[in-house]
């Protein structure tokens, strides 16, 4: 049931990510979508329909941060 979900997942235009995760849940899917009102449409009308999808966690990014690596780091064993 997970890798149908994981494929209907891969098939949205929105899901930029999908990770198989140990834990409470399965699965972690990263979406994009213009603003809350096209995320609620695609949570809705999509992702909730999805056979084997019983619940979902959301969580919304609010800002990304750029970790740089220098030279020496990048270099360890």
């Amino acid at each position: 049931m997970m890798v149908h979900v994981i494929e209907e997942l891969g098939k949205l235009p929105n899901t930029e990510q999908l990770y198989e995760v140990t834990g409470d849940f399965d699965i972690t899917c990263v979406l994009s979508t213009a603003d809350v009102d096209e995320f609620r449409d695609v949570l809705v009308n999509k992702i909730m329909k999805i056979k084997g999808v019983r619940s979902t966690v959301t969580a919304l990014v609010l800002h990304s941060h750029e970790i740089s690596r220098g030279a020496s780091e990048a270099s360890r064993p």
